[in-house]
């Protein structure tokens, strides 16, 4: 069975008419974390849709490219998100219910602000609204300043992401501090891990950036680093 026709079957058991918001209720990870995870997405990234006031077609690619979504599985995700376009429910309610279904695992909810990001900017442009609502939504998440902004410098366009920014560490920090954040940043990026945090298979292209940007910022500290 399909991670989407699992949301499907999900969203249909648990909604009953009551409007998406009422899955956060009672959809609990784990057992069915994968879906948890996706179906938060979904939710967050059909109420960002509106900051920027516009749905392009780019930010549906980019969802595309978040989830791989096999053709018969569209009519499935795309119910998951028609379902929270139309949910009077706003976005902070929608994001104070995720962190409550979530609980003190920061580690996947900081997984799911980093796959809105990825939305946010695929047409090129991060939109003001666009900021806003991401940073009302780490603050809701309990996640960190330094969370939002790394996470920021990554995804932007605005700017050369800054390697300390990337490894969230201090330029003064020293370097073999710099390396052990690298190592354990590369550790929680393996899929594995990612996987047992929530973030589906479907969803891989997440670690993969993360790495390049990763790797990238560790290099250029090594070459910057005195001889």
């Amino acid at each position: 069975m399909s991670l989407w026709t699992r949301i499907t079957e999900a969203v249909s058991a648990l909604a009953q008419g009551e409007g998406l918001s009422a899955v956060f209720d009672k959809l609990r990870p784990p057992p069915e974390r994968s879906v948890a995870f996706t179906i938060a997405v979904i939710a967050l990234s059909a109420k960002m849709a509106k900051a920027d006031g516009l749905v392009t077609r780019d930010e549906v690619t980019a969802f595309r490219e978040v989830f791989q979504i096999a053709q018969a599985d569209e009519a499935g995700a795309a119910k998951v998100f028609n379902l929270a376009r139309q949910d009077v429910a706003g976005f902070e309610e929608y994001a104070t219910r995720i962190k409550a279904m979530f609980g003190a695992e920061t580690d996947a909810l900081s997984d799911l602000l980093e796959g809105l990001f990825h939305i946010a900017i695929a047409d090129g442009e991060y939109h003001p609204n666009e900021d806003a609502f991401l940073g009302r939504v780490c603050e809701i998440f309990g996640l960190t300043e330094r969370c939002f902004t790394t996470m920021r410098s990554r995804f932007v366009p605005d700017a050369k992401p800054d390697p300390y920014t990337v490894l969230g560490v201090e330029p003064d920090t020293p370097l073999e501090e710099i390396r052990r954040a690298y190592r354990r940043m590369v550790r929680e990026t393996h899929p594995d891990v990612m996987q047992a945090r929530g973030v589906p298979l479907e969803a891989a292209r997440l670690a993969e950036k993360r790495m390049v940007d990763i790797n990238r910022a560790w290099d250029e500290i090594k070459q910057a680093a005195p001889a």
